[in-house]
């Protein structure tokens, strides 16, 4: 009869984290809190939106340390 050798586990596996689905703990923020997190990145916004989204971060918290000049064209 084959018995598996058994493996030692190590007590610490059980405190890796689960790994998050970003993008439902936005959709989430913005649902229950109203509160939007967005990336200037982001492929989904055009460049209005990102230009706007840019401008009122601007005002509210200020310029970006070490801010990269925008690329036009």
């Amino acid at each position: 009869m084959d018995i598996p050798t058994p493996r030692y586990r190590c007590p610490l596996g059980r405190l890796q984290p689960e790994p998050m689905d970003v993008e439902a703990v936005k959709r989430r923020g913005w649902r229950e809190q109203r509160l939007l997190v967005v990336c200037l990145d982001d492929d989904r916004l055009d460049w209005t939106e990102r230009e706007l989204i840019r401008r009122i971060g601007e005002r509210l918290y200020g310029q970006r340390d070490g801010a990269r000049e925008e690329r036009h064209g």
